[in-house]
Formats: C-alpha cells, sequence, structure tokens
C-alpha cells in the first residue's frame, strides 16, 4: 500500500505550493475573513433544486433557509425557519404552514408565500436529482401548480392525493432541494425556461447566513455575510480553498495560512489531539462509504458473487490502519444514528469461505474488472486495501482514479463498473436510505426518478414492495422493524458493499469557535463562527 509520505513525494504536493503562496495575501490572519482548506471537487451546481453532492448541499445549507430544519442538537426534532408554524388535517393530505413575516431574502425583499410555492414548484418542474424527495408525495410538473399554492401571502398550502404523516413530510421539506429561493431575482434571469439554473448555478438567491460571491470548480468558493439574515458574528467573508490533499491541509493550518482544515486522515488528527493550539469538532455524520457492482455488467450479476466479495474485506484491517479517526465499519445501509439503523457487522475477512462462494459462483478462475474511486484520500488507500483483498480470491481489480465528480458523473450516466464511493443521507428519516436503494421502478436510460440503484442496473420488485410498505406504516415500533428486516437481508441479497461510516472532524485554529459539524451533509454550519 502506498503511504501518504510517498504519496506526498508525487505531484500532490504541487497543490500546496502554489495554495501557500496565496492564501495569506487573502486574509487567514483577518479577524473578519475565515479561510477553510476542504475538498471541493464533487461539486456540479450551486442551486439548490438541481445540486445533489455533500459539500454543494452543505454550502447551499449556509445560503438558504428551507420552511423547516433539523434541530443542530437533536435532528430528531423539527425548528422554524422560514415557516414559523404548521399544521395537516385528521386525513394526512392537507398541510398549511405559515411563513414568517420578518423573514427576508439577502436582497433584503420580504419571503412570501408565493416564494415558497415557486420554489417547492421550481423543483418538481425542473426535476434535477433530488427532486424524488419531494415528488415522492405524488407531486408531478403537471399538478404541482395545484398542489402547492400560495393561500396569502403569509400562507402556503401542500395537498396530496394520498395521505401521509406530517412528520414524514417535515424531514423532506428539510432537504436542500426545499430551499427558498427568491422568484423575482430567479426568473429575472430565466434562460429559454430553465427557470434560472443556469444562472443560479453559480448564484445565489436565498435568505440564509451567506451569500454568494464566486465559484470556482476545483478551486474556491467565496461567501459573504448577508446582513438580513440571522448571522451575528464578527466574520464578513469566508474563502474555502479546494486543498485535495490532507496533509498539505494539515501544514497550512500550522503555519495559520488557513483557519479550518475539513478533510484531514486519521494520521494528520493524531497530530493536532491534545494540542491546545487546536479546536476539534467531530461527529459521526449520516453517510455510508460503500462499494457498487453495476449489473450491467454479465460477471457481476451473481448474487453468490456479491457474497464472496464482502467476505474477501478486510473491514477492521482498513478501518484500523487507514481511517481509525475518521471512519467507523458499517455494514448497513441506514447509518448509526437513525431510527431503525441496524449496527451489527456480520462481515469479517475470511478468505477460504469467499474462495468457495466464487466456486459455487462458477468463477474460481478469476476474472479483472476495474474500479472507479475518488483521488483524494483517504480514497486511493482504501481502494489498493480492496485491490489487495480481491486479489487474493482471483479478483483482479484495475484502479481508475478521478476527482469526486467526475466519478460521480460516470455512475449516473451509468458507465463504471465497480465504483467505490459515498453516500449521504437527505433527510432523517430511514426512508431516506432505503428508498434510493431498494425502490427503483423504472430501470431504463430515460426513468424519470433515478435512485442510487439505477446508477448500478439494480432493481428488485420484493424489496421496493417491502420499502414502500416501511415508508407508510403508520404504527412507529412496526415501522422500525420492517426496516431493520429490510437492512439484513438487503444486505445478504445485494450487489453493494456497505462498508464505514464517516465521523467527520472540522480542525481549528485556536482563535476560531462555533463551526457546527451537523449529523447530515447539509447540517453543517458557518452560522455561529467566530474569530478571537
Amino acid at each position: 500500500m502506498i503511504s501518504r509520505r510517498n504519496f506526498l513525494a508525487g505531484a500532490a504536493a504541487v497543490p500546496f505550493l502554489s495554495y501557500a503562496s496565496i492564501l495569506p495575501a487573502i486574509g487567514a490572519g483577518r479577524q473578519d475573513i475565515l479561510v477553510v482548506a476542504q475538498q471541493l471537487d464533487n461539486m456540479t451546481s450551486l442551486d439548490p433544486h438541481e445540486s445533489f453532492e455533500a459539500v454543494g448541499s452543505e454550502v447551499i445549507n449556509n445560503m438558504y433557509q428551507r420552511l423547516i430544519h433539523p434541530s443542530l442538537e437533536n435532528p430528531e426534532q423539527i425548528e422554524p425557519a422560514v415557516a414559523i408554524s404548521w399544521e395537516g388535517d385528521e386525513d394526512g393530505k392537507v398541510f398549511t404552514f405559515k411563513i414568517d413575516p420578518e423573514a427576508k431574502f439577502s436582497s433584503g425583499n420580504p419571503i412570501t408565500a408565493e416564494d415558497v410555492a415557486f420554489s417547492l414548484q421550481r423543483a418538481i418542474k425542473m426535476n434535477k436529482g433530488p427532486s424524488f424527495i419531494i415528488s415522492q408525495f405524488g407531486l408531478t410538473p403537471e399538478n404541482v401548480d395545484n398542489a402547492i399554492q400560495a393561500v396569502d401571502g403569509e400562507t402556503v398550502t401542500i395537498t396530496l392525493d394520498n395521505p401521509t404523516s406530517l412528520s414524514f413530510l417535515l424531514y423532506c421539506l428539510s432537504a436542500s432541494v426545499a430551499a427558498v429561493v427568491e422568484k423575482q431575482v430567479v426568473m429575472e434571469h430565466d434562460v429559454d425556461g430553465d427557470m434560472g439554473n443556469g444562472w443560479l448555478q453559480k448564484n445565489s438567491a436565498g435568505s440564509g447566513e451567506w451569500v454568494l460571491v464566486s465559484w470556482k470548480p476545483s478551486e474556491s468558493i467565496v461567501l459573504n455575510h448577508n446582513p438580513h439574515g440571522g448571522y451575528k458574528g464578527n466574520v464578513k467573508r469566508i474563502m474555502l480553498r479546494h486543498v485535495a490533499d490532507p496533509s498539505s491541509q494539515l501544514l497550512m493550518l500550522q503555519k495559520g495560512d488557513v483557519d479550518i482544515a475539513r478533510n484531514l486522515t486519521s494520521e494528520q488528527l493524531q497530530t493536532l489531539m491534545g494540542d491546545d493550539n487546536y479546536n476539534l469538532t467531530r461527529k459521526a455524520t449520516a453517510g455510508i462509504g460503500l462499494m457498487s457492482l453495476n449489473q450491467k455488467e454479465e460477471v457481476l450479476q451473481n448474487p453468490k458473487l456479491w457474497e464472496a466479495i464482502k467476505w474477501a474485506i478486510d473491514y477492521d484491517g482498513i478501518q484500523k490502519n487507514i481511517v481509525p479517526l475518521t471512519h467507523k465499519v458499517h455494514q448497513s445501509i441506514i447509518p448509526e444514528g437513525f431510527a431503525g439503523a441496524v449496527t451489527e457487522t456480520p462481515y469479517q475477512r475470511d478468505v477460504e469461505k469467499a474462495k468457495a462462494l466464487m466456486a459455487e459462483a462458477g468463477l474460481e478462475d478469476g476474472f479483472t474488472i476495474s474500479m472507479d474511486h475518488y483521488s483524494a484520500q483517504p480514497w486511493p488507500d482504501i481502494a489498493q486495501a480492496i485491490q489487495a483483498n480481491l486479489k487474493d480470491i482471483g479478483i483482479n481489480l484495475e484502479l481508475r482514479s478521478a476527482e469526486n465528480r467526475q466519478v460521480l458523473t460516470k455512475m449516473r450516466a451509468r458507465e463504471h463498473q465497480i465504483a467505490l464511493t459515498s453516500w449521504g443521507s437527505d433527510y432523517f428519516d430511514p426512508n431516506t436510505n432505503a428508498d434510493v436503494f431498494l425502490n427503483n421502478p423504472d430501470n431504463s436510460d430515460n426513468a424519470a426518478t433515478k435512485p442510487f440503484a439505477w446508477r448500478s442496473h439494480y432493481q428488485n420488485a420484493d424489496f421496493a414492495k417491502k420499502s414502500l410498505a416501511a415508508r407508510d406504516e403508520k404504527d412507529p415500533a412496526t415501522r422500525i422493524k420492517l426496516y431493520e428486516e429490510l437492512q439484513n437481508e438487503f444486505m445478504h441479497n445485494s450487489p453493494f458493499i456497505v462498508m464505514l461510516q464517516p465521523v467527520m472532524t472540522a480542525a481549528a485554529g485556536k482563535g476560531v469557535t462555533g463551526m457546527r459539524i451537523g449529523v447530515l451533509s447539509d447540517t453543517h454550519s458557518y452560522a455561529g463562527i467566530a474569530k478571537a
């Protein structure tokens, strides 16, 4: 396995030199400017109704508000944001939201019920990747104008054909795709009916604590303080710099060239722990790291092969030797911390059992296949460990490293063979992961919805039926039991090898406080940030 010292000796060390030369000049030492080193290469858009990557969702959360949001202290609880109150009727079909009359956009204009209705309608009509989070309630481009309406300046109603629980609807409306945008500003930039999508990809029209100044892909994001938002601290500008190599991030933090490093590996974190010069904010987050076997590849379609790979992986070795402070072993699709999450880890490295399963699959002579993975650490080290593990059972992995967004783009085009990637939950309910892994109603290339299972051509009607039954179960205890049963069944009967759950750390200089890490990727917040 390549060491990080050898890794730094190569091209990965070069970005540090260029960034180090420019960052002091842009104000890491200034009290009103916060400079953050972070891997930013998985972003494809900052339009909240289109963006569907972890970092993009995080930035969007800091620029936009939704009707409601999960509590930062207890994500199972819902708190007001643009809406100050909400209620559902007895039939579970009509939901009413009252808008805060004091709420304003960054432009200074008030947030109206019309803006809220337009925003939710826009998400459905654009029908981008994250739209399924709210379209699953039966909302379509054809019916959404009637289903979501501004009754008056401060009242919005959502009317559904089929009943649902208020709590489940609220969790879905807490996702980034339900962000409220300023209708007038967005539609001023409409081009050929795109509802301002081209413009909003690199601009903002929200009411969060921060306003987008610029975004240069794989280089930087600059945010300014929104004078009409809720932030009351002393930071006026946040500069996020793309620094792919964690060792470079650490050196920049130690030299004072950045205020916060967001992607330090276990190796770097060990050098900071116990040092009073740094504040470490840590939290297990709602994500999973996994391998996806594309079912368009005939050799990957055998369930015995799926099991063989799961028994060949050295989960504990990868966790202890590569990511001891940044991940923990997790093998089910619902992350620990969610209601109903299965935390048992039945798989462990058993080469003989894996070889026997390969023989049962008729693959005792092995085969060669490619695996795409992110180029940023720790994924190359993890990929090489997997490569070594699978070689022992006759599978020769050809590793293909690329920037995060390139790997995601390839997966979304269904062009991968095996992909080693991560997946982040969208809202705090077990359905958020169960639905995208278990429910793939249309496996065609031009499907209306394209969940995670779709990317790997995986479809299982029985799992889909069970996931919908669990989603709609009204009794809480029964609902949790259904999700637990589903996870255990899926764990042993699917072409997805779930391996890890991330533990995120934001490492800050001594004078920097208030960085918040949320359970969900879109709840990491600079709302309380301050510099001494």
